[in-house]
């Protein structure tokens, strides 16, 4: 996530609730000078449950990032975790952000199906 400084603390204390809340183990790290933070989830991919609890900890913290005037996606780019949360983010800059791609991959051949679903 990546949160105006202005909000960085009060976004933190709440992803430190919300961990807690999780039962899971995910330590925070981040580049506070900038507002970016990150969770680093411990959980086993193959748990059913456990990977749920990741989900809906992901969401809880992408809403508290976007209502905070941030981002979902920090330095890293929105990835497959988060596509789904790309058109909120990125308002109508994700029109140009679909005809760069398509003025750049007309075939779609790049990263078929990756960022800019349908």
């Amino acid at each position: 996530m990546c949160v105006p400084l202005s909000r960085l603390a009060e976004c933190l204390l709440a992803a430190q609730r919300d961990i807690v809340e999780s039962g899971l183990l995910a330590p925070i790290a981040g580049h506070a000078g900038d507002g970016n933070f990150h969770l680093a989830l411990v959980i086993d991919p193959s748990g059913g449950e456990e990977m749920a609890r990741a989900a809906a900890l992901n969401d809880r913290l992408v809403r508290r990032a976007l209502d905070a005037g941030g981002i979902c996606t920090g330095e890293h780019g929105i990835g497959l975790g988060k596509s789904r949360h790309l058109a909120e983010e990125a308002g109508a800059d994700l029109a140009v952000m679909c005809a760069v791609k398509q003025a750049l991959d007309p075939q779609g051949i790049l990263n078929p199906g990756k960022v800019f679903v349908d």
